[in-house]
């Protein structure tokens, strides 16, 4: 049996706001002690709103997803459908919004599969995907005006062949995805 891990909490000395964009992002900087006692003047923590991805299935077992433009990287990519949870709204009330906004896509059957930190070192917030099979076309896409998203339908095959291949690159999509994959042929 694997032993529950101690938690070795850093003590905040000292901690200030850098940077204030509501919800969205915010940037702080603190001056931290670790257990050893060794300070570390400047470590920056990014606040963002958790986030959902859905891994959603139709009812002929097609995968939806999606490829739409990241212009931090300057690239266009396959992806799951993600988006950030609102406040008030709870993970799977934002898996299932995102999913009818982004693909039009809804119904079927919902579960949490897998929750993932996007980077523990410096985010605050938390990724919950989510497998939702089942799904069918219930509508059109509603998307926001800073989204230019396209849907694809992929067989099984072909979405592991996109893996394979680093057509889906986003860590918190393709590690979900490789989940999926290692559960149903237990590896």
């Amino acid at each position: 049996m694997i032993k529950k891990l101690e938690n070795r909490k850093w003590k905040v000395l000292d901690s200030k706001k850098l940077l204030s964009k509501g919800t969205w992002m915010n940037l702080r900087q603190e001056k931290v002690q670790l257990p050893s006692g060794a300070i570390v003047p400047e470590w920056f923590v990014l606040e963002f709103p958790d986030w959902i991805n859905v891994i959603a299935i139709t009812k002929e077992g097609e995968f939806v997803m999606e490829d739409q433009y990241r212009h931090a990287l300057g690239e266009t990519h396959y992806e799951l459908v993600a988006g950030v949870i609102d406040e008030g709204e709870t993970p799977l009330e934002a898996a299932k919004r995102e999913l009818s906004e982004e693909t039009g896509y809804g119904g079927g059957e919902w579960q949490l599969f897998m929750t993932l930190s996007p980077n523990p070192t410096n985010h605050t917030n938390k990724s919950y995907t989510f497998l939702a099979t089942g799904v069918e076309k219930l509508s059109e896409q509603h998307q926001e005006t800073t989204e230019d998203i396209h849907v694809d339908i992929f067989k099984e095959e072909e979405v592991r062949e996109l893996l394979e291949s680093g057509q889906i690159i986003q860590a918190l999509h393709s590690a979900p995805l490789w989940k999926f994959f290692a559960l149903k042929n237990n590896l």
